[in-house]
């Protein structure tokens, strides 16, 4: 097996860019083949004890209203008045049938508490990272979305995951609308985020 070059994968994750919903063509499916191969490169990502603590809820279809009635309705009712923003909420209904895959990403606290919660949060960071990439290899585009109301017991509810579980976000897939210009991006040079200590 030939593995890519480092050049390769240099170019793959600085490439990767956020999508947002309204620039995927809502029209156009992705393969339920192809979105399984994305969830099993996620499960690819370390994790210690080898608790393989994700799972994956995929909307397509119709689908995807539900999600929107139950994001939507869930923010009305559980956010305070002085917070409520009427943009926020038509961004609920909305986002969910601009895409046409949402994956509802969670984190499943297995293994009876032995490994540290915030090591099964980064372990299924980095699944949902690999997802990512490999969407951009694949040319679709993706967004990672986690509105304050994934973390309420009424979306757990909702979503049917016990309490100490966590829905760690949406992550919205599709293919860029045609003429869609990539989004650029820029980092601080690296230089200024390593401290090298030598003997």
């Amino acid at each position: 097996m030939s593995l890519p070059s480092l050049t390769d994968t240099s170019t793959l994750i600085r490439h990767r860019r956020s999508i947002k919903p309204v620039d995927m063509d809502a029209a156009r499916t992705v393969e339920p083949e192809l979105v399984t191969e994305l969830i099993e490169n996620a499960t690819w990502a370390p994790n210690h004890g080898m608790t393989e603590p994700w799972k994956f809820h995929v909307y397509s279809g119709a689908a995807r209203q539900g999600l929107a009635e139950g994001l939507s309705s869930i923010y009305q009712r559980t956010t305070p008045a002085a917070d409520f923003r009427e943009d926020k909420f038509k961004k609920m209904g909305e986002n969910p049938l601009l895409a046409p895959v949402i994956i509802a990403c969670v984190m499943e606290r297995s293994g009876g508490g032995k490994i540290p919660e915030m090591e099964e949060i980064e372990a299924v960071s980095c699944a949902m990272q690999n997802m990512m990439l490999s969407a951009t290899a694949a040319g679709l585009g993706s967004f990672w979305s986690s509105p304050p109301v994934l973390e309420t017991t009424d979306f757990q509810n909702w979503l049917g995951i016990r309490s100490e579980d966590r829905c760690m976000g949406l992550l919205y897939l599709g293919w860029p609308k045609p003429g869609l210009v990539w989004p650029r991006s820029m980092r601080q040079p690296v230089s200024s985020k390593i401290t090298w200590h030598h003997d």
